[in-house]
């Protein structure tokens, strides 16, 4: 029992990183029927302008706020660069501007950095535990599961009670519909892309400080993460993104523990069997939706 116990926090903790990016992506789905493969480029940038700041002398109380301005940044440079000139454009055109900037920004990374792994010191605490009777639990992952929580709060408050959240969630019931009366589809573009960048900048202070080094491949994993969590949960849904990362965090970490031997090392290969799985039986994802936009 202790040890569920013990696998629930751990999963937790993974699993709420996961959430984060997850309803970054939901997000710019509900509005732009995009889904977003340039979302992880968002925590490469983020992780050289880290390594930058640390070279300089910062701390990670300087350093966190930072990666979210960056990421807020970035989304809404890709946003004005690539995305508005696609715009109104087929859904597989979008699709492959998404890619086209992930392995553009990872291109650029690489010709004019380097492929070479830039390291950079992890927070003094982030190793530390604490008891809870028999259960060890890490500080990192409390503060994860904390943040995490107050974000999808503060999250949930803006999209209800905001003329800024009523806007987002006309245009992705409706868009036309929003625009005829009066929605400025501009903004609202705008406004989501930056509510996304600010999620997975939220996500990046942790999953940067768990990693303690960025690459210009450091992306993939974070998008594909982020990518698999919506999609589990259901696309057009912020409470499916949520639910889809937080069983994605839990079922890594599980499987991890109960997998046997070295068979613990497939674990990534029996999460995705299973996820194939659940899109044979539940193409839809967890939570159904009305329609594939809404938010």
């Amino acid at each position: 029992m202790t040890e569920l116990v013990q696998n629930l926090i751990d999963g937790l903790g993974r699993g709420s990183i996961y959430a984060l990016l997850a309803l970054g992506v939901a997000v710019v789905f509900g509005v732009m029927h995009l889904l977003n493969f340039a979302h992880g480029e968002l925590i490469t940038v983020s992780g050289y302008a880290a390594y930058a700041a640390f070279s300089n002398g910062w701390s990670w109380y300087l350093v966190a706020p930072l990666i979210v301005v960056v990421s807020v940044v970035t989304n809404l440079v890709i946003e004005r660069v690539a995305f508005s000139r696609v715009r109104g454009s087929s859904d597989f055109t979008q699709l492959l501007t998404s890619f086209g900037i992930h392995f553009l920004v990872a291109a650029i990374f690489l010709m004019y950095i380097g492929a070479r792994v830039q390291t950079f010191a992890e927070p003094g605490w982030i190793a530390d535990t604490y008891s809870i009777g028999p259960i060890r639990v890490e500080v990192f992952d409390t503060v994860v599961i904390i943040v995490t929580f107050v974000t999808l709060l503060l999250t949930a408050a803006v999209l209800q009670r905001t003329m800024f959240g009523l806007s987002i969630r006309a245009a992705a019931a409706d868009f036309d519909a929003a625009r005829l009366m009066g929605v400025n589809s501009d903004r609202v573009i705008r406004g989501a892309f930056a509510l996304s960048g600010a999620l997975a900048g939220i996500a990046g202070i942790f999953w940067l400080m768990r990693a303690g080094h960025t690459s210009p491949t450091s992306g993939i994993n974070p998008m594909l993460n982020g990518v698999l969590a919506a999609l589990i949960g259901g696309l057009g849904s912020l409470k499916g993104a949520v639910i889809g990362g937080l069983a994605l965090g839990l079922a890594e970490v599980m499987l991890r523990t109960w997998l046997p031997g070295t068979a613990a090392a497939l674990t990534q290969g029996v999460v995705f069997s299973l996820i194939a799985l659940l899109f044979i039986f539940r193409p839809g994802g967890l939570v159904n939706v009305a329609h594939a936009e809404r938010v």
